[in-house]
Parts: C-alpha cells; structure tokens; sequence
C-alpha cells in the first residue's frame, strides 16, 4: 500500500471514525483502524462489533492495499504533523508514515483478522435531509436508557411511513415522540419500524448532523445503514452501520392522554427558571409540586427540604378546566423544558396537558404538535 493525502484530510476521517474504535482485550484488532488504499481514493474502518464505520476521500494512489493501524497512537501522531501532504507506505504490517521533515514507522497488525462489517443493500432504502433527520434523533435520544430487564427501552424506536417518520425513546419515567413530514413520499413500499441504539443514535448526530446533503437510510432484518455521499462524486462518503435492537419497542401510545382535565400556557423561560429554583430546595426524591389554580390563571411551585427551606412561587398564565396539584421530578421536568426551548420561538410558551395528579402529564411547545415530552408525576403516597 502506497497513497499520499493531506494532513488535514487524513485527520477529518480519524476524528469522524476514532470514537467508536474499541478498547477491547479479549479483541485487540478492534483497536485497530484499518486502512484500505483503493484507486483514488483512501477508506478507514473501524468497528465494535455492534456498530461499523466507512470513511472515504479522494486520495493519490500509487499502491492499492490494506493495513491495520492502532487507532490511539495513529490519531495522537497525525495531530502533531504539519499541515501538509503525508505519504503512507506499508512495510510488511507495519506503517510508514512521512510528512515534511518526519518521518515515523507505526507497528500494525495483520488486516485479515479485521472483522467484516455486514453489508446492508439499498434495495429498501429512504434519503431525508440529514440535518432534519439528525435535529429530529437529538430531541430524544438522551431519554433512553440502558435497561437488562427492558433491552428494549435502551434504544430510539423509529417508524418509517411514507410521508412521515416517527422517534420516540422513554425510560420509563418520561418520554419524547417527534414526527416529521417529507415534502414527497419516500417510496418505501412498506412500513418499517425498529430499534437503534443509543450509541449509534449518537453517532449518527455527531457524523451527519451537520450535513446539509441528503441522507440515505437502507434497511435489513438485522441492520441499518446511513450513508452520504461525497460532495460532486458518485462515491460513499460515509457510511454508519449497526446491528438493532431485538424485540417489540412497549406500545407508547397507550400512554399518551388523548384529552385533559387541564390545559396552561406559560412563558417557556419563565417556567425554566421557576423549576431551576424550586429544585434548590427539593428534598431526596427531587420532588417539585405544582399547583395550578384556575380561577386565578396561576401555577404556583412548591418545594422544601428539612436541612435547607422551602420554596414558594408562582406564575401567571392561560388556564383552562380545572385545578389541579400534581408532582414531577425536577431533573426531569427540566430536562424535557430544555429540550424544548431547542426548538423555541422568540417569545415562545410551553403548554402543560394534565389529566389528573397521578397520570401523565404532556409538555408541548405551544402552535407545534410534532414534539411531545411525556412525564410520569410522582405519586403522593
């Protein structure tokens, strides 16, 4: 293998592909990058067994082969070199690297024991706007967690339909549904649904969030691929494939109130600050209750805590049905507050659905009904 390419290139594709590089000790080439020098153009790989990264760039070629590069030390030294042209040559499994004035040979390892990462075809695929879809994955992915006993819930369940996708994540506490719709139908003959998994959905954000190129989804029974193309080639530019999470994701949409008892609109930033100081004086259980006369159109905050006070507060807003008090966890109800003022308006205000202190409760942004955050009230014993 002899191929020449930029520093700074060379390094784009070691930070988009290193994270995922394992630090495994029962599997050592998976800490490994492997390099593929292929006709004009240069391919790293990485993979953790779950989940499997291709990155490509036009390169100089002047001898096609493959290595197999420790990923920490390859992406400490390439930092360091200057930004110029940087030849690398294999000698036998070992790496030499030359730039400007260095020249360094880095130890491999035999690129046969690298793993294959599966292929997935693009007989079913879909291509959404990556950063659209990517904005969409980010407003929940951080809801999931790990769970041995609900693998399920450990994931971002997704729905692709023709006109519109779905992404929702829960952790049993809370929830976030988001919806969008595609300007055309997607061509999907059918529907598909599964499970990503959290590392992946975080992977996919931090690789394509921030491409304005379309992104295209391809589907299998056990897999899933995104991939974008490079900017004026007919070539991948990256591709993230991963396994799915096994299983049926839980049936959410029994959960979700389909009417309630109480309506209120409030300042968004004011009920974030609100919440913000109630929480000071929470006690073990993070509880904040809320208090919501109807008469008076206020929601006053309540909280206390024996070694520090209490708190007593409220604000004035838009209320409808009737009064109601009910008790969130303030971490929580925050979180789901923060995620929505992404997406706020300039003077935006947060609508709270309520059904009664002991259901769910539902926080939208108010005038956008593709966004829903569900919270479970902590129940007064």
């Amino acid at each position: 293998m002899k191929i020449t390419i930029l520093k700074d290139k060379l390094k784009e594709g070691i930070n988009i592909i290193e994270k995922i590089s394992a630090k495994s000790i029962s599997l050592p080439i998976l800490n490994n990058v492997l390099f593929s020098a292929e006709k004009n153009f240069l391919n790293l790989t990485v993979t953790d067994l779950e989940m499997g990264i291709k990155w490509w760039t036009l390169a100089k070629t002047e001898e096609e082969g493959q290595m197999a590069i420790p990923s920490k030390i390859l992406s400490s030294f390439v930092s360091f070199l200057p930004n110029k042209s940087v030849s690398l040559q294999s000698k036998g499994f070992d790496l030499e690297v030359e730039c400007g004035d260095h020249k360094t040979m880095i130890k491999g390892v035999n690129p046969e024991d690298f793993p294959i990462i599966p292929k997935v075809t693009d007989e079913e695929k879909i291509e959404v706007p990556a950063s659209l879809f990517c904005k969409g994955l980010a407003s929940v992915v951080d809801i999931a967690s790990f769970s041995s006993t609900k693998p399920e819930i450990s994931g971002v369940y997704l729905l692709f339909q023709k006109n519109m996708i779905t992404m929702a994540a829960t952790d049993s506490f809370r929830l976030g549904e988001r919806k969008f719709y595609l300007e055309s139908s997607s061509g999907l003959e059918k529907e598909y649904s599964l499970i990503l998994p959290q590392k992946a959905a975080r992977e996919v954000i931090n690789i394509f969030g921030e491409k304005e190129d379309s992104l295209a989804i391809c589907f299998s029974p056990n897999q899933i691929l995104f991939e974008t193309d490079l900017s004026g080639a007919k070539h991948p530019d990256v591709q993230l494939t991963s396994r799915l999470v096994e299983g049926d994701y839980p049936n959410y949409q029994e959960i979700i109130p389909k009417k309630y008892d109480t309506r209120v609109s409030l300042s968004l930033e004011d009920f974030i600050s609100q919440v913000k100081l109630a929480s000071l004086f929470s006690g073990k259980i993070n509880e904040v209750k809320l208090k919501i006369d109807a008469t008076k159109g206020q929601v006053n905050f309540l909280s206390q805590n024996a070694e520090v006070g209490e708190y007593q507060s409220f604000l004035t807003g838009k209320v409808e049905g009737k009064p109601c008090e009910i008790s969130f966890n303030h971490r929580f109800l925050l979180e789901g507050l923060l995620d929505i003022n992404l997406r706020q308006q300039k003077k935006p205000e947060v609508v709270l659905e309520l059904s009664g202190p002991e259901k769910p409760a539902v926080l939208r942004l108010k005038g956008e009904e593709n966004y829903l955050y569900l919270i479970m009230p902590i129940k007064n014993s």
